[in-house]
């Protein structure tokens, strides 16, 4: 048995997973949103094939204890994917400080499995669009082996998974020259580039048909079939989307330092309390700042409170089961999900929830 990593960038991962792997003795580690719905039914049906419920971002040792079971009494190897999230601009999501912890614990050889393709093919900004004409390929390699994992510190074994989920999938596009040729390739672009860097304006930024235009300014630019923005007039800021997403990332956490960054909407509020049905229970006011988050339920029914250091990032989403983009607060014994109005940008949250945890944990700042 070994513990397989793998990144994380479209729904087409699992199936990659699988033509590799097979017939290997496979479990998965999957969110555990995955397991709802038909009043139990999915959970029955994502157990039989073997995948194993855990919740992003939340340290969970009931999970360190199934995939033990998993390596020692089924003697089957364990997929994880660590980033949690796909991929919103076509790097690596924040991984776990301390996977390094985990290897050690289970003595087990590591594989890796990157993915190329993948993201272009069915990217998650894209709106669910059918997918692209990209081909997918996949490379795994063996990145630890046991007497690796004993030898090297938890910190070598970290960095190492670090360096190996360092990925641009846009500049491997442009090094191959593989052109995307679809009229829809830049909807819902502003799902991931939610503020215009011409004029900063937040919120109403549309990507449609092959490019984004800001609402506020009037400045277009077109997603070039090589993945690069270009400005239809005038000078292109950045080309790259990355970099793109990495300036926006730079702005938030700008705001978190000068304590400009707040967050204070309504939501539409769902919870997850068993496997059988996300619950709807009406709306809600959803207040991120310093001090982390706050939802208040209805008129004050409900109220759950998350402190920046209680998670590394965010689960975040786009037109999640086609209700909407949302984020996920909570722990291992209730979910939230929370749905903002159109024009707030979930990845804008995660940016923060990200930032703000780096900031408390350097003391950067404090409270």
């Amino acid at each position: 048995p070994c513990l397989i990593l793998m990144n994380h960038t479209c729904f087409q991962d699992m199936e990659v997973a699988y033509r590799i792997m097979f017939p290997r003795p496979l479990n998965i580690v999957a969110s555990n949103d995955g397991f709802i719905g038909f009043f139990g039914l999915m959970e029955w049906l994502m157990r039989t094939i073997g995948c194993i419920p855990t919740q992003k971002f939340v340290s969970d040792v009931r999970l360190v204890k199934d995939m033990d079971y998993c390596f020692k009494t089924l003697k089957s190897s364990v997929l994880m994917y660590p980033e949690a999230c796909y991929s919103f601009d076509g790097t690596a999501t924040t991984l776990p400080a301390k996977m390094g912890i985990l290897l050690k614990k289970h003595d087990v050889p590591v594989v890796m499995i990157q993915t190329f393709g993948a993201f272009g093919r069915n990217p998650l900004y894209n709106e669910l669009k059918i997918r692209r004409h990209v081909p997918i390929t996949a490379k795994a390699t063996l990145l630890y082996t046991r007497e690796e994992i004993r030898e090297k510190t938890v910190r070598e074994l970290s960095e190492g998974i670090q360096n190996a989920f360092g990925f641009d999938h846009f500049r491997w596009q442009q090094e191959q020259g593989l052109k995307i040729h679809q009229p829809f390739r830049g909807d819902g672009l502003h799902r991931i580039l939610y503020k215009c860097v011409h004029c900063g304006a937040e919120g109403t930024m549309e990507g449609r048909g092959t490019g984004i235009t800001c609402g506020t300014c009037g400045k277009h630019w077109e997603l070039t079939e090589l993945g690069k923005l270009q400005a239809a007039e005038g000078e292109t800021a950045i080309d790259h989307i990355p970099d793109y997403y990495s300036w926006e990332r730079e702005q938030v956490r700008q705001e978190i330092l000068e304590g400009r960054y707040k967050l204070d909407v309504e939501v539409d509020v769902a919870m997850q309390v068993d496997y059988k049905a996300v619950y709807k229970v009406g709306k809600g006011r959803l207040v991120h700042d310093n001090s982390g988050f706050k939802l208040t339920i209805g008129d004050g029914e409900g109220e759950y409170i998350q402190k920046p250091m209680a998670h590394y990032s965010l689960y975040a989403d786009y037109y999640w089961y086609e209700l909407g983009d949302v984020i996920c607060l909570g722990d291992t014994d209730v979910h939230y999900f929370c749905f903002p109005p159109k024009d707030v940008s979930v990845a804008k949250i995660r940016l923060a929830a990200e930032e703000m945890y780096k900031l408390y944990k350097s003391r950067a700042i404090s409270g």
